[in-house]
């Protein structure tokens, strides 16, 4: 779609063969990018189990859509720009119930009741952070609108967090409008659901969950859902539009690092952050499953055990072919592993390093290229081969052996995440995998006072 794009600017006549369910999803993006009425030639169906069809519907359904796209003419026009609007604008009065069915019709929802966001509590929320109501904080993609601490507050408040909450949520809209984590893409059919987590001191003074079912309490399930709400109503992602998890989205979360049982430096230290500074990461996961429990006797067995099922949980995921791929444009997949102190005490006991636990996990994941050609096959929407890869780049070329040797499925030990966290009474680790976004951590910026406005809010 992208390059139909930048054809249709430099006035290349362009149509976009594209699926029927995502035709509106072509069609936003292309707006985004600068082209109001995109050509597309669809293809009814899903086209990776009509194999055997797909000359006919190309002859019968897609040949004579590609002509009248390329040949009519008062299409691609640019996009006009938007009309003026401005941001405080009373969009409805009324109960709670009819702000909630206003804004539920809208699709400013993520179809649960919020809070509505009133004038008074916007500006509690503004109270905490430095920066002006309407100066950009980032540009977020598709829609393109620019986030500002006033709707970000206004997301803020319907998803029901507490006004010192806010520099947080500022920090992770910086990082989400970062280039590296491209949110560009976070529409995928794969469902990739984005989370936060949280470093620093600002833990302990806002208590923001490190423990067990951290992702469930205190004002961790807000933050997520706020998370949530400005990638809907700023970035502009609608399900069934052009957020197209097939499936659909599990509700945004977020979590903090255990930073006092870690036998570790904290995860915002590890990259470059002062100590004392508080940041905040964005990540995306496609699952939140089952979590294993490593044997974590207080010897090498125990480490062994942990760093052997690292392992196995990386080759039992089923985008594998994804996280072995790098080349010139870099890794498409991020890992995280989540483990409770006593798994992490248990590695650390055994002598490993963060840095020591990627290198071990990117060396040792491995699987026969026969399992790799599968999931190729079978478990992908484009088949492809080991050896096409290699030939594009995507693959070492010590990927070239027969079909029962064993390959690395990490391109790189840089593209795990560790991060200690979770019930410290249970020997328990989780894997969340992605794909097409990258870990992006922002620092978040305190306004002055900040002491004593915490101090007023407990008082």
């Amino acid at each position: 779609m992208r390059p139909a794009v930048e054809a249709e600017k430099a006035g290349i006549p362009s149509v976009v063969v594209t699926l029927t369910n995502f035709v509106t999803v072509a069609q936003l993006a292309a707006r985004a990018a600068g082209i109001d009425d995109l050509r597309t030639a669809e293809y009814p169906g899903a086209i990776g189990v009509h194999l055997p069809e797909i000359r006919e519907k190309i002859i019968n359904v897609l040949f004579d859509q590609i002509i009248d796209g390329l040949t009519k003419p008062g299409t691609g026009q640019a996009s006009r720009a938007a009309g003026v609007f401005d941001p405080e604008e009373i969009v409805c009065r009324g109960s709670f119930d009819d702000v909630n069915h206003h804004f539920k019709g809208n699709e400013w929802t993520d179809g649960l009741p919020i809070v509505p966001p009133t004038r008074q509590r916007i500006e509690e929320f503004l109270r905490y952070t430095d920066r002006p109501p309407h100066e950009q904080v980032a540009i977020l993609p598709q829609a393109n609108l620019r986030a500002v601490p006033w709707n970000i507050a206004v997301n803020g408040v319907m998803a029901g967090c507490r006004p010192e909450d806010m520099p947080i949520l500022i920090a992770a809209a910086e990082a989400i409008g970062d280039e590296h984590f491209n949110l560009n893409n976070i529409g995928t059919t794969w469902g990739i659901t984005p989370y936060l987590l949280v470093n620093g001191p600002i833990i302990q003074q806002l208590r923001i969950e490190h423990a067990g079912q951290l992702i469930s309490r205190g004002p961790n399930p807000a933050l997520g859902r706020a998370l949530g709400l400005i990638i809907r109503n700023i970035a502009g992602y609608r399900p069934g539009k052009n957020q197209m998890g097939t499936f659909g989205y599990p509700l945004a979360f977020a979590l903090a690092e255990n930073e006092a049982e870690s036998p570790w430096e904290p995860y915002h230290v590890e990259h470059g952050f002062r100590r004392e500074a508080s940041t905040v990461t964005v990540g995306t996961t496609l699952n939140w499953g089952w979590p294993p429990s490593p044997y974590t006797r207080p010897d090498k067995s125990g480490a062994q055990s942990a760093l052997e099922l690292m392992c196995i949980e990386l080759t039992k995921k089923p985008c594998l072919p994804l996280f072995a791929e790098g080349g010139p444009k870099g890794h498409i997949s991020d890992v995280t592993f989540l483990l409770t102190p006593p798994v992490a005490k248990a590695l650390a006991d055994g002598g490993y390093s963060k840095g020591q636990i990627r290198e071990y996990v990117y060396q040792n994941a491995r699987v026969p290229v026969r399992e790799l050609e599968w999931m190729m096959r079978y478990g992908l929407v484009e088949v492809q081969t080991v050896r096409g890869k290699v030939e594009a780049g995507l693959y070492p070329r010590d990927f070239l052996v027969g079909p029962d040797e064993l390959v690395r499925v990490v391109s790189s030990p840089d593209i795990i995440h560790i991060v200690v966290c979770g019930d410290g009474g249970r020997n328990r680790m989780k894997t969340l995998d992605s794909g097409y976004t990258h870990f992006t951590t922002k620092e978040i910026k305190l306004p002055r006072g900040w002491d004593k406005l915490l101090a007023g809010r407990r008082a």
